[in-house]
């Protein structure tokens, strides 16, 4: 229960800001080939972590 209650206190735009960020920072550090679907899926990610950082969700 705490787990949800201290995510529902954070901005949305900023977690997923954040797992963009980690996920783009570990795939070429650990060598791993992507797919476009996963790359597809990783701007998709960034626009909705942009576009709820803008409206300050």
């Amino acid at each position: 229960m705490a787990i949800t209650n201290t995510l529902a206190g954070r901005n949305f735009g900023m977690i997923l800001l954040a797992i963009w960020l980690i996920l783009t920072g570990l795939l070429p550090l650990l060598d791993v080939r992507t797919s476009s679907t996963v790359n597809m899926g990783l701007a998709v990610l960034a626009i909705a972590a942009g576009l709820l950082i803008l409206l300050r969700r």
